[in-house]
């Protein structure tokens, strides 16, 4: 008997939600390559940085809820989209899956019939949704997508047959936009919102297809010029700002009706409303003007006004020489990650036998709330020989050194793997520092050689500068219970039975060569604050003139709030960070561990 291949007949919850994570891992694998490639409508260069974020914002949170039942997640999909739509791409994106949830209202499972239908309802959606709709773009794919769909639901009732159509009509499409669109042809490169959607429908093949995102072992380093820097900006038809904003209220004029008031003073209008919200993207030079008219239609929650043409010469005077790349357990926020344009090489958690990439498809708050719960057996791997070679060909595309600020060598085999890799592949101009901490004391150090950077310091320079910064700075933290330390092996069996049997909380340091050794303990959690920063006194005296300092914990915010204030009202630095530690140091820490990391620079 010959063997029939088994297909996917329906699309439910579950499938669902594992489909939109696969696409946005793959859109954001390739999010570099769309900003570089992107010189339509606008050539400032976030394009990949936008539509990734806005679809990884929704992944985020639909990872959180778990697996539910499709009406769940479709609702999930479209609150979510509506509050992280990021610029013109993130927005459209949005304009998409709110059809496409519109299309599979009520249903608990669709048919391949249906899903086309509602991919069709998505495209249709995100026409609609441009006051002046230009082929050669997003909609130009999105468009052929659906007229695919709907011509193999016919033929087929299995969604992969399905899926695997519509992502070889998405790319055919892709590849002629050239053609449709003359700035593309004039650049040399296909539409880069059209692109992203084509990523997405290549994340969700992928997945049927059993090839995971994180196999991609050889990435393709960028060699060629920077499209969207070389375009040049006509500064009598483009506007100045891409201005959002975000209404909530419970009656919002027609959408017809927004782009006409918006009309006279921009264009690239979109607009989405979902329930009590109203979005709003324009491009203009009168950014408060549309805050004014937007006040009439609710509560403005928020708003946004990024200077197009500075973010255009940006790009064009490429104005770091030298890139930097960290890992997830540098612990900075994302703000300041996105503004010194830090590349991030994830670690792996370990959750049973799933693995996840720090920061990525995993946070810290997650990871904390399943230790809680118990019943999963936690560990860590450090990044993988791809991640390292991707992360340094994508920093060596935007300039022209690399300096690679990793975790205590100690502690981890980062730093000697990212050293193997460059050896390996042979990359030319990256330059590894050993940050002999982590946490927010190799954020910190990453940081000072962001702004060295800016300074205009050669790579030597700011090697020997780090090194030197390095040698002064410390930190001490504490955990509230001893088991995941004595997984890790940092305490013996005996000492954590009797800590926890006497209430012991340790202190511990990161001595000069990186290693986390014990330094003091105290009975109970009340005499933990007081007696860490009097050791932490006894590091800082005389008192610096340039301190920098960090709060890190792991779901105890309440005491990472009072040790601020004490250290901004003593010390006063000229910065006090306070972030919850990634997943991948949280599994060796446990929830209610916290520590203090300061940083001498006179």
């Amino acid at each position: 008997m010959t063997s029939v291949p088994i297909g996917i007949a329906y699309l439910d919850g579950p499938r669902l939600r594992s489909s939109l994570l696969a696409a946005a891992d793959w859109v954001d694998a390739g999010r570099e390559e769309l900003n570089r490639i992107n010189v339509f409508p606008v050539p400032d260069g976030d394009t990949g940085t936008n539509f990734a974020a806005t679809l990884r914002t929704v992944a985020e949170t639909l990872r959180t809820i778990g697996p539910k039942p499709l009406p769940v997640i479709t609702t999930t999909m479209a609150q979510t989209c509506v509050l992280a739509a990021r610029g013109n791409s993130g927005m459209l994106l949005s304009q998409f899956l709110l059809g496409f949830r519109e299309s599979l209202a009520g249903l608990t499972s669709a048919r391949a019939d249906e899903v086309a239908h509602a991919i069709k309802a998505g495209s249709d959606r995100l026409f609609k949704a441009l006051d002046d709709p230009v082929e050669g773009t997003i909609i130009t794919i999105a468009r052929e997508a659906a007229d695919e769909a709907e011509l193999a639901a016919q033929e087929t009732t299995n969604f992969a047959d399905l899926m695997h159509r519509v992502l070889d009509r998405a790319q055919a499409a892709l590849k002629r936009t050239p053609e449709l669109l003359e700035v593309l042809r004039e650049a040399g490169v296909v539409d880069a919102g059209g692109k992203a959607f084509v990523r997405v429908l290549e994340g969700i093949v992928r997945l049927i297809d059993g090839d995971p995102i994180k196999g991609q072992a050889e990435p393709t380093p960028w060699t060629g010029p920077n499209p969207a820097a070389m375009a040049a900006v006509a500064v009598e038809r483009d506007f100045h700002f891409c201005t959002e904003v975000l209404v909530r209220g419970t009656r919002f004029p027609a959408s017809t009706e927004i782009r006409s008031l918006l009309r006279p003073i921009g264009g690239s209008i979109v607009v989405i409303s979902s329930d009590d919200l109203l979005k709003v993207h324009i491009h203009t030079d009168a950014p408060d003007a549309v805050f004014s008219i937007a006040e009439k239609w609710g509560t403005i929650e928020s708003t946004k006004a990024e200077d197009m043409r500075q973010q255009h010469l940006d790009l064009h005077r490429n104005k770091r020489s030298i890139a930097l790349v960290v890992d997830s357990s540098c612990d900075l926020p994302d703000e300041i990650i996105d503004r010194y344009g830090m590349v991030v090489v994830p670690h792996q958690v370990c959750i049973g036998p799933q693995a996840f990439l720090d920061r990525v498809e995993i946070e810290g708050p997650e990871l904390y709330s399943r230790m809680k719960r118990g019943g999963e057996v936690f560990s860590t791997s450090q990044p993988t020989p791809a991640a390292f070679q991707q992360a340094f060909s994508d920093a060596c595309s935007s300039a022209d050194d690399v300096i690679g600020v990793f975790v205590s060598g100690a502690l981890s085999g980062a730093h000697s793997s990212a050293q193997a890799t460059i050896n390996r592949a042979a990359i030319r101009r990256v330059t590894v520092v050993d940050s002999k901490t982590i946490s927010l004391g190799l954020g910190m150090l990453a940081l000072r050689a962001a702004e060295l950077v800016d300074e205009g310091l050669s790579v030597e320079e700011i090697t020997i500068e780090l090194q030197r910064v390095r040698n002064n700075s410390g930190g001490f933290f504490t955990v509230d219970t001893f088991e995941n330390l004595l997984r890790s092996g940092r305490v013996s069996r005996g000492r954590a039975w009797l800590g926890s049997l006497l209430d012991i909380k340790p202190i511990l340091e990161l001595d000069r060569e990186g290693r986390i050794v014990p330094y003091d303990r105290v009975r109970g959690r009340d005499g933990l604050v007081p007696r860490v920063l009097q050791h932490l006194d006894r590091c800082l005296i005389p008192q610096p003139e340039r301190l920098r300092m960090g709060v890190v914990h792991a779901g105890a915010p309440d005491i990472a709030e009072e040790v601020r204030s004490a250290l901004v009202a003593k010390y006063a630095p000229q910065t006090c960070l306070v972030e919850h530690v990634t997943a991948a140091i949280g599994v060796h820490t446990g929830p209610g561990a916290w520590g203090i990391f300061y940083q001498i620079e006179d």
